[in-house]
């Protein structure tokens, strides 16, 4: 196999201009939004020097991206989807604009801070079901895996380069011009949609208001592979999600020392990219469905043994090799949604995909710290681990579409093809 097939697939770049430029757009924005995710909890503790109120942020960002995902999906599959995702751009740079505007002028309240981190998690709530059909509609279908994996693959290098130059900047000019450059990069978020030729859904409109969420739930409950694919991300981040494991699994195996901490943060996230950018050949393969189950599956298998092991170095590796893992399921399966569910039900699925994300690393932290507390860290790891691989093996059973080599998506998605987003969608194969 030459380099250029193993390396991440670039054809949508050379092939959609309007997909190279949202790209650059919204990996800009990227790197803002993480280097505002740093900042205010900077701001929050300097402030209060109060674990509770640095644990009130991620409330005031889960709880609005909750409450808000379901009824933005049923609104996406209403409306023009380009117009939605600019409205909530435009709302997400107001807000860090007042997050700005505090941050020079000093002494805001730190529930005024609370508060636009809320609003502005409201405003990316709502554009992130918008943007969940962009890829699906820009590109043609044997290039949605690729497309989807150019997005993974910048989002986190933005992950791991936003905290640092946070830090670069927090140090020499303050949080300011942290929330400032935030608010410049959205510029760039909205240069790349702006771009965007309308898309409208395609097929009957959602109903409005509840009826239109219960028409997607309901569409999740019968469709047989894209149920499969998000409750196997649900277990794997709910039964082995091992970052609240990580200081009390470095206490007891390997000293306590903040350095192999750190190291245990990056390992994962250094494993994830590296596993993004030779991609091409999982994109090429169109098999979303075997490699979701057999990568959320290694996720639980590294975990495991990390969870046994002594030496840090076999720990890093371990970390590595599952951050790949995780990696090529969550781009698995993001395939998976967005080549087997119809347009006129994408916006509503994308969000129930979002509150999967968002939900399910919060649930598994708090279980592993209950287990771990009942009995050690390394035993939370091992159990859930093993307790992951179960779930998985139990899907893979009685999904055996997620099984068929060749589930790609376009037998799930032309079969649903018909399917409105009227109450009683069929029933998929």
């Amino acid at each position: 196999m030459s380099l250029s097939h193993a390396l991440l697939d670039v054809r949508p770049l050379r092939t959609s201009p309007v997909f190279r430029r949202l790209l650059f757009g919204r990996t800009v924005s990227t790197l803002g939004s993480f280097m505002t995710m740093v900042t205010v909890l900077y701001q929050v503790w300097d402030m209060t020097h109060s674990t509770f109120w640095t644990g009130a942020v991620g409330v005031a960002q889960a709880v609005p991206m909750v409450a808000v995902s379901l009824f933005a999906g049923a609104w996406a599959d209403r409306v023009d989807r380009r117009r939605m995702y600019l409205t909530g751009t435009v709302g997400s740079a107001a807000c860090s604009l007042l997050l700005t505007v505090q941050g020079f002028a000093g002494h805001a309240p730190v529930a005024v801070v609370l508060v636009l981190v809320a609003v502005q998690t409201s405003f990316a709530a709502l554009g992130a079901p918008a943007a969940g059909v962009f890829v699906p509609r820009l590109l043609p279908k044997e290039q949605v895996a690729a497309g989807l994996a150019l997005q993974q693959v910048t989002a986190q290098a933005m992950m791991l380069t936003g905290p640092a130059v946070a830090g670069v900047v927090l140090g020499w000019w303050g949080i300011g011009v942290c929330y400032l450059l935030d608010t410049l990069s959205f510029t760039m978020s909205f240069y790349g949609a702006y771009g965007l030729p309308a898309l409208p859904p395609e097929g009957d409109k959602s109903r409005p208001g509840v009826h239109g969420v219960l028409d997607g739930l309901g569409f999740l409950v019968r469709h047989r592979v894209v149920r499969g694919a998000l409750l196997t991300d649900l277990a794997a981040c709910v039964l082995a999600m091992p970052l609240s494991l990580f200081p009390l699994v470095n206490q007891e195996r390997f000293g306590g020392d903040p350095r192999t901490l750190g190291l245990f943060l990056s390992a994962l996230a250094v494993g994830g990219v590296t596993a993004t950018a030779f991609s091409g050949p999982v994109t090429r393969l169109a098999r979303p469905g075997p490699v979701m189950l057999c990568a959320s599956g290694g996720w639980g298998v590294f975990l495991f043994l990390f969870g046994l092991t002594t030496s840090a170095w076999a720990g890093l590796a371990l970390l590595a090799l599952a951050g790949a893992a995780d990696a090529l399921a969550v781009l698995s399966r993001t395939t998976i949604v967005q080549t087997f569910t119809p347009d006129s039900l994408l916006g509503r699925v994308t969000a129930a995909e979002t509150i999967v994300g968002q939900a399910g690393p919060h649930l598994g932290n708090l279980r592993g710290g209950l287990v771990a507390g009942w009995t050690s860290g390394a035993t939370a790891l091992i159990a859930g681990g093993l307790m992951c691989v179960a779930a998985v093996v139990g899907v893979g059973v009685t999904t055996p579409e997620l099984r068929r080599p060749g589930s790609a998506g376009g037998a799930g998605a032309g079969e649903e093809s018909g399917t409105s987003g009227g109450a009683t969608p069929p029933p998929a194969p």
